[in-house]
């Protein structure tokens, strides 16, 4: 039985903003097991997207793509599936608006289209993006990104019920079947390891946090999170550009 469980969101909190992973968060992985605390990551990202943190860091405990999609150990133990009909009128409404719909699962991913916020985002990301505007109609479909600078409201209000929307970076919003977040991905996880009774501690930066920080026993904001984030922080640590997780791991002697 573990002493502990750290979840860790990665952009803007465990990488470096070029994506990288700093070496010092990779010896803290190893710290976190000696310690007999389990590392899980936490991100709104899709599995085959952080392939590359999972093998470095030896993280294979996740809740990805908002908590649609939940491993231990390698081993799957829950993943959404949002309707074809849904995902559908998603598309349909965004291409009235303008937008551009990404619809992932944990293998790959495709577009509905293209413009320069998809290039953009996933030139950053070193990604390689397809356009595929049928591709959710043969594939199971867990998780979506809708690009936009400024239309929350927009579609969270005209989509209440039926799907979550959250913003995650100023290009798109995070979007998954009604109610599931990070948070109840971690009440997955946690509920079928038997792990629900020990302490939690996640570290984020974004709005796409504020259900994990709901759900864990101590929040830690990076010192580049959204001053949102900051207000729910039970500790802010320095930036993830200034060795951010091992301070915060630090203060609670996780380390």
């Amino acid at each position: 039985m573990y002493k502990a469980v750290a979840f860790f969101d990665l952009d803007g909190t465990f990488l470096r903003d070029d994506k990288s992973i700093p070496k010092e968060n990779i010896q803290v992985v190893e710290q976190l097991r000696k310690n007999n605390v389990l590392p899980v990551i936490s991100t709104g990202r899709n599995i085959f997207e952080i392939q590359y943190v999972v093998d470095t860091t030896g993280m294979n405990s996740l809740v990805s793509a908002n908590g649609s999609y939940v491993q231990y150990e390698g081993k799957k133990l829950q993943a959404e599936t949002i309707k074809t009909d849904l995902i559908s009128d998603l598309i349909s409404f965004a291409k009235s608006q303008g937008d551009v719909v990404a619809y992932y699962n944990n293998l790959g991913f495709a577009l509905s289209a293209e413009n320069d916020m998809t290039r953009n985002n996933y030139h950053l990301l070193k990604l390689d993006a397809h356009v595929d505007p049928d591709f959710y109609k043969t594939h199971e479909i867990n998780f979506m990104n809708v690009y936009n600078f400024d239309k929350d409201e927009l579609y969270q209000e005209r989509y209440e019920g039926r799907l979550s929307l959250v913003r995650n970076n100023p290009r798109c919003m995070d979007t998954m079947n009604w109610g599931i977040s990070k948070q109840t991905g971690i009440q997955a996880l946690l509920r079928k390891t038997g792990l629900a009774s020990v302490p939690t501690y996640g570290f984020g930066d974004q709005l796409n946090d504020l259900q994990m920080f709901d759900e864990v026993d101590h929040a830690v904001v990076m010192g580049n999170g959204n001053p949102i984030a900051k207000k729910r922080a039970d500790f802010i640590t320095s930036s993830n550009m200034e060795g951010g997780i091992v301070k915060g791991l630090q203060h609670y002697g996780l380390i």
